[in-house]
């Protein structure tokens, strides 16, 4: 499971190197990478581009199809409603991620949304793989925003 939050870290690694919000994800089946990205929000103008989002479409082209079942997907940081919305769409059958999200008042979203008796898919969830690496680009990358001047 590290050797893939390993990766997933290189691509939020990428996203520094390219000031978005360093977060990164991969896309796992069968054992093997089979999709990997960062956000790109900034650099592409686009609100969706998160790393999950855009790893999730790579995987869905590289397979020839939407239902990424029996994949996993590896994610620095808890991801936000709209990427556990897509991950439940896409069939994802695990996520792992990083740092837990502690921006939000509500702890049990993520669960929420991945896991309600409505869906007919559940994704497990396992959270705090690497946690202090991933937490650690987050809080660099935000203390050197508040160190930037505005123009």
């Amino acid at each position: 499971m590290e050797k893939f939050m390993r990766i997933a870290l290189k691509e939020a690694f990428k996203g520094l190197e390219e000031d978005e919000v360093p977060i990164g994800a991969v896309v796992v089946k069968d054992g093997k990478v089979i999709a990997k990205a960062h956000n790109k929000r900034q650099k592409n103008k686009v609100a969706t581009h998160h790393a999950e989002i855009l790893a999730i479409e790579k995987a869905c082209k590289k397979l020839g199809d939407w239902r990424l079942e029996d994949a996993e997907i590896f994610v620095t940081l808890e991801p936000c409603p709209m990427c556990a919305g897509a991950i439940a769409n896409a069939r994802i059958k695990k996520l792992v991620f990083g740092a837990f999200d502690r921006t939000g008042d509500n702890k049990n979203l993520l669960n929420d949304i991945l896991t309600d008796k409505r869906l007919n898919h559940k994704v497990l969830v396992e959270g705090g793989v690497l946690e202090e690496e991933c937490k650690n680009i987050l809080t660099q990358f935000f203390k050197s925003k508040r160190k930037t001047p505005k123009n």
